[in-house]
């Protein structure tokens, strides 16, 4: 039965684990080593279960955690090219563990199948994942990117659970405290996904048969889980929720729970 644990989620820190008590993958760790090993305690996943990590890019709210993580661990790491380089470069991850470039491959870990594709963001390659676990089933983690490109697109259809970044109100990020610089990184195609951005792309996930959607990466500056929620279900009308779809927000830090699909 597939599951996903949504470990940590916000722009300060994102985690997630796919997998069981006994074996999976994690995608990012952009939080402190100590927090990371509480989060799979409290969803009762021993460290010793996590066999490899997969990151997205060098942010700091994606790999925070990731010296450590290697150090204590020597799992593999897995990215793109020029990310592993950049974190090698700069000291991010531990001597122990094997680099593996993923960008055009399909790896096999844990029972899973994993692919990534390329996301607009401004890292030195940003990437998604997809994963097709071991019953066969879909998911994919799709945050920072600051539209949604025909790759990316292509990658996210046929997923049956989706993790898309719902990360501002756009209102609240441009009348907020940001210094104008950073808001219009945010804006640009290059930046953060918004929260009407996101709902355009999860009718159509919708109308293509994906059934699971958990909405990631929001800001705790420039938006809220209520107004997140809110604004991508305006663009649902015409489907049922509970019946045609489900949909959450993934909390900034896990109390404990997995999302099965």
């Amino acid at each position: 039965m597939a599951r996903l644990y949504p470990l940590f989620s916000s722009s300060k820190g994102n985690s997630y684990y796919i997998g069981n008590e006994k074996n999976g993958i994690l995608i990012d760790c952009g939080v402190s080593f100590r927090r990371l090993n509480s989060a799979l305690e409290m969803n009762h996943i021993p460290l010793e279960a996590v066999q490899a990590v997969f990151i997205t890019h060098e942010h700091t709210d994606h790999i925070q955690g990731l010296k450590l993580l290697t150090k204590n661990t020597g799992m593999p790491v897995y990215g793109t090219k020029r990310t592993l380089q950049r974190l090698s470069d700069t000291d991010k991850v531990s001597g122990n563990s094997h680099l593996i470039d993923i960008f055009g491959k399909s790896i096999e870990c844990s029972g899973c199948e994993i692919t990534c594709f390329s996301t607009p963001h401004d890292a030195i390659h940003s990437c998604g994942y997809r994963i097709t676990t071991e019953d066969d089933k879909v998911c994919a983690i799709c945050t920072d990117l600051g539209y949604v490109t025909p790759e990316v697109d292509a990658a996210l259809t046929g997923c049956k659970l989706v993790v898309l970044e719902s990360n501002y109100d756009e209102n609240m990020l441009r009348h907020g405290p940001y210094p104008l610089y950073l808001k219009e990184r945010i804006l640009s195609q290059n930046g953060h996904l918004s929260n009407h951005s996101c709902g355009d792309q999860v009718n159509k996930l919708i109308r293509q048969g994906t059934t699971h959607i958990i909405l990631g990466h929001l800001s705790q500056d420039n938006n809220r889980p209520d107004i997140a929620d809110t604004t991508v279900q305006s663009h649902l009308v015409g489907f049922t929720r509970g019946r045609d779809y489900l949909m959450g927000v993934a909390p900034v830090e896990t109390q404990g729970g997995a999302v099965i699909f």
